[in-house]
């Protein structure tokens, strides 16, 4: 009766896992192989990896990702577990502008022209405001990003959507990059860029302001691109009770993961803090 009982399990078992009886018995006796090993550990790693990196990597980033930290496992791997998992990227979701240029305040011309590469950190900044839903109602967010490094270099949180915002941004970038003058610092049209307090910085620090064409997105890409970054990988994945929580979370997205953590393909797969840190390693 015991052998009858144990015989039944084991084909149960044999059944569940869609093997043969055989085949089952064989695994019994021998245990697993070193390559179910191998790719049981090859899992775990791309799990955690995936979770790591909040959901936003395709299988090629993914993998430098782990070789980056010494891991050895090719991209053919952790695209099949990636797929046997389903461990799918974060989709992405359309948003609106928030910046009005509809006013008669004095402008900056195009500077950059849609040319977004440079070969240095603080030639060229873009800046933008973007906006989060919480349930005390929106908080507006407005960041300065690097064009050389990709790095967020400033960025303000805030209730109300002012001219106080950008300046703010700003202020921190400067504050944290020192840049020299010349710097050329692009931005939409909307009122808040376009305000005397705003002006004043630039002109005080000898900075070259830079503003789109009206309605064109495509003249501030890198900015509205960072954007689409956040939302998709933070903030359309939340439910914000307060500011104050979705001050702190979009500020450690910001600080631990975009900026020090996530590698970029445009970056050679580098985060932006290290593109920094080689570039001047090597200028030094």
């Amino acid at each position: 009766m015991k052998q009858q009982k144990h015989a039944y399990s084991v084909t149960m078992m044999a059944r569940l896992l869609h093997v043969s009886v055989s085949g089952f018995y064989e695994w019994l006796k021998y245990g697993l192989s070193k390559r179910v090993i191998q790719r049981n550990h090859q899992t775990i790693l791309v799990k955690i990896a995936h979770q790591e990196a909040n959901e936003s990597y395709g299988y090629i980033r993914l993998t430098k990702y782990l070789q980056a930290q010494g891991i050895e496992i090719s991209e053919y791997a952790v695209r099949c577990i990636k797929k046997l998992n389903q461990l799918y990227c974060k989709r992405h979701r359309r948003f609106k502008k928030t910046t009005h240029g509809d006013h008669q305040r004095t402008v900056y011309n195009n500077l950059l022209e849609q040319n977004f590469t440079v070969t240095a950190p603080n030639i060229a900044w873009v800046s933008d405001i973007t906006y989060v839903w919480t349930a005390e109602g929106w908080l507006y967010l407005a960041a300065l990003k690097d064009l050389c490094s990709k790095q967020v270099v400033g960025y303000s949180l805030s209730e109300r959507m002012t001219s106080q915002l950008v300046c703010n941004a700003l202020s921190m970038a400067i504050r944290n990059h020192k840049p020299s003058q010349d710097l050329i610092i692009h931005s939409d049209r909307g009122s808040q860029y376009c305000s005397h307090e705003y002006r004043k910085i630039l002109e005080k620090y000898g900075f070259q302001g830079s503003m789109s064409k009206r309605g064109d997105c495509f003249d501030n890409a890198p900015i509205e691109s960072f954007w689409g970054i956040l939302k998709n990988e933070l903030v359309h994945h939340r439910n914000y009770k307060t500011r104050e929580e979705a001050k702190a979370d979009i500020t450690k997205y910001i600080e631990l993961f975009y900026n020090q953590q996530r590698i970029q393909k445009g970056l050679d797969f580098k985060t932006p803090n290290q593109m920094a840190e080689d570039f001047y390693r090597m200028a030094a």
